[in-house]
């Protein structure tokens, strides 16, 4: 059968399908990326502060992760449907959900590294005249973004997961076509879409890897060594 009867004949892998929808699948992979973006990047906003919180006043350390773990354990078709009154049929009500989604890891990750950050280290800053500031920014974190780095990898390949829920309020990414494509049954729409979505996981994870590595040049020293 020739390639462009693959449409007709309603083919998981058709080529057509790929050449004639570009447009389509580029937009929508467009805005799965975009969504992707700001709800990692706010969902650090969130979490940082959140986690020093924790970390300084010790008692609010437990109620804050039993928190975000509740949060994380609540449906996306659920949580979606709670926010929709407070943000009406628009995309803050997919970032604002995938925010919250992230605090679980994020808070636990920030506070797990900072806790690893060994206590020489700060003892010898201390000695050198760094304020708590400048030892947060400049030795805390710095020992620290191995664990945050994980964390954040785990929550972007989560996120870029939990994105394709939104098409069932229209802003899903690549979601929207896989939600499409099986109301259909268009074969080759949800193969397409749901490889496409895949391929961002990896990709993401792949290049916060590398950044990881890039950042903590001394982790890969003391792996030779």
């Amino acid at each position: 059968m020739a390639q462009g009867n693959c449409l007709i004949a309603n083919e998981w892998i058709c080529g057509e399908y790929v050449r004639t929808r570009g447009e389509e699948l580029t937009d929508a992979t467009v805005q799965h990326v975009g969504i992707t973006l700001a709800s990692v990047g706010i969902g650090l906003l969130v979490a940082f502060p959140l986690a020093l919180l924790a970390r300084h006043l010790r008692f609010l350390a437990g109620p804050l992760l039993s928190l975000t773990t509740i949060l994380y354990t609540v449906p996306s078709l659920a949580m979606f449907s709670l926010l929709l009154p407070v943000f009406g049929l628009s995309v803050s009500v997919v970032i604002t959900g995938l925010v919250l989604y992230s605090l679980t890891i994020l808070v636990r990750n920030i506070l797990a590294g900072l806790a690893a950050v060994p206590e020489e280290a700060r003892e010898a800053a201390r000695g050198m005249g760094y304020g708590p500031v400048r030892m947060l920014f400049g030795v805390e974190l710095p020992l620290a973004l191995p664990a945050l780095m994980a964390g954040l990898r785990i929550t972007t390949v989560s996120t870029i997961s939990l994105t394709t829920v939104g098409a069932i309020i229209g802003y899903g990414g690549l979601g929207n076509l896989i939600y499409e494509g099986m109301h259909s049954f268009f074969k080759a729409q949800v193969l397409t879409a749901s490889v496409l979505c895949v391929v961002l996981a990896v990709t993401a994870d792949l290049l916060l890897l590398g950044v990881q590595r890039l950042l903590t040049p001394w982790a890969r020293k003391r792996k030779v060594a």
